[in-house]
C-alpha cells in the first residue's frame, strides 16, 4: 500500500499539471526537436547574466557537436576593472568542461538538458514563486525559471539564453 501511494505522488508530481507555461513549453519543445534534427544536433547558444549590483554583466557561450558539448567560453562585459584580467575571459576545450567553479559562468548543459531542467525543476507551479517563460530564439527557449515572491533583488532561477545558431 505504501509503494503504491509513493508511486502515486511521484507521478502526480512530475504531471504535466504541474507545469507552469505548459503550452507554450511543449510547442518551443516541439520546435527544438526540429532544430534539433535539422543541426544535426550541432548548434552554440549563450547565455547571458548580470547583478542589480554590478556595472557589468557576463556570458557564456556552449558549443555542441554531435550532442556533446565541446567548449564553453565565458567573459564579462561592461565596467570590468575591477575584475583580475585572468577572469575577464576564458574558455574550456572538450576535455576542461566545467573545469572554471566558482565563476559566474552558466553551467555547460546542451539544449536537451536545459528543456528537462525547465519541464522538472524551473516551471514546476509552486506556492510563493513567479514562474517565467519566454521563446524568443525563433521558438526556441529564450528564458525559463522562477523568482520566489518578496525576493527584491538577484532573485531569478533559472536562464536567460541571448541566442542560439547551428554551427
Amino acid at each position: 500500500m505504501t509503494l503504491l501511494f509513493i508511486s502515486t505522488l511521484i507521478i502526480s508530481c512530475s504531471s504535466d499539471e504541474s507545469l507552469s507555461y505548459k503550452n507554450d513549453f511543449q510547442s518551443s519543445q516541439a520546435t527544438w526537436f526540429n532544430f534539433k534534427e535539422s543541426s544535426k544536433n550541432s548548434y552554440k547558444y549563450v547565455v547571458v547574466g548580470g547583478s542589480v549590483f554590478a556595472t557589468y554583466s557576463w556570458q557564456t557561450t556552449i558549443t555542441v557537436s554531435n550532442g556533446k558539448i565541446i567548449s564553453r567560453n565565458f567573459k564579462y562585459i561592461g565596467n570590468t576593472a575591477n575584475i583580475p584580467a585572468e577572469q575577464l575571459e576564458w574558455t574550456e576545450n572538450e576535455s576542461e568542461i566545467n573545469s572554471h567553479q566558482n565563476s559566474g559562468a552558466a553551467a555547460a548543459l546542451t539544449l536537451d538538458e536545459i528543456y528537462a531542467k525547465a519541464k522538472d525543476e524551473w516551471l514546476v507551479k509552486r506556492k510563493n514563486v513567479t514562474n517565467y517563460f519566454e521563446a524568443k530564439n525563433d521558438g526556441l527557449i529564450s528564458q525559463c525559471g522562477y523568482v520566489e515572491k518578496g525576493c527584491m533583488d538577484d532573485c531569478f532561477v533559472g536562464i536567460t539564453i541571448k541566442s542560439i545558431e547551428r554551427l
